[in-house]
């Protein structure tokens, strides 16, 4: 498995977050690639956006990740809004996959972003909204080669499983984020495994589930028991990006520095 840093999470100008990215020898970066965002809809936070980016931008970037020894370990597009909805939606599908196309233009092969959270019941209208949005979405993706995948979190992973492995449409996938799962009350270990090959992307977080302390914390001080979790991606077959994400905290930049040596440390215990 590969070590990675979401930019974002360093807070600082997407120049000093590669350059920080680079320092921590880490594999890859996931960048984001639209200016919204869930938590302040009004703030540009994107580094990327398919209707801002020149293509000329975008070769100057792979360059200097080139230069830098890095990849893209995925985009991340969270429109915040989901897609379980009818609010937005075509406007967010085709969105969506703007971002997905400017994606495959730079051979990156998996864009995340959260749909919603997925009913336990298949005949709650908010299914049948998101299974229409996503196949119209994973048909465009099947096309071009990259595959959406989907944060967990929201619901189980025996739930999410189940709704994706009944789309027709095989490039919607997931992105495993454990800390999610942990925060919601759900067992991060069982999820893998319900989820299994449909995992193409993870972030690397912590976190405390439901109660007084509920929420993130830095990696390696919560409740994912890392060597499990671990150990189910490697017993799926996952070998793909374990990608540092840090939401929360004084430092994050601090943060990520101590969550790659973790991550090395528990690697090397594989």
């Amino acid at each position: 498995m590969k070590i990675g840093a979401m930019t974002t999470s360093f807070r600082k100008p997407f120049d000093e977050s590669l350059e920080a990215s680079a320092a921590l020898k880490v594999d890859g970066v996931q960048i984001w690639a639209t200016n919204i965002t869930y938590y302040d809809p009004d703030h540009p936070v994107g580094e990327l956006d398919p209707d801002l980016t020149t293509e000329e931008q975008k070769k100057a970037l792979l360059a200097k990740l080139e230069d830098l020894g890095m990849e893209i370990s995925a985009l991340c597009g969270d429109l915040g809004r989901g897609f379980v909805t009818p609010d937005h939606i075509e406007e967010d599908v085709a969105k969506t996959k703007r971002m997905m196309d400017m994606a495959a233009s730079m051979g990156v092969k998996v864009f995340t972003s959260h749909i919603g959270r997925i009913p336990e019941d298949p005949s709650d209208p908010a299914y049948a909204t998101a299974a229409e949005a996503l196949e119209e979405i994973g048909s465009h993706g099947d096309k071009i080669g990259v595959f959406f995948a989907s944060e967990t979190g929201p619901e189980s992973g025996a739930v999410l499983a189940s709704f994706l492995r009944g789309l027709r449409a095989k490039s919607i996938r997931a992105n495993y984020d454990p800390a999610n799962m942990v925060m919601r009350g759900f067992d991060p270990v069982q999820g893998v495994y319900d989820l299994g090959d449909l995992i193409v992307h993870t972030h690397a977080k912590d976190g405390i589930g439901p109660g007084p302390n509920r929420g993130e914390v830095p990696l390696g001080e919560g409740e994912v028991d890392w060597p499990r979790y671990l150990r189910a991606l490697k017993e799926i077959g996952y070998d793909g990006f374990l990608t540092i994400e840090r939401e929360v905290g004084e430092d994050p930049a601090a943060d990520i520095v101590i969550a790659a040596k973790f991550l090395r440390e528990q690697l090397a215990k594989l």
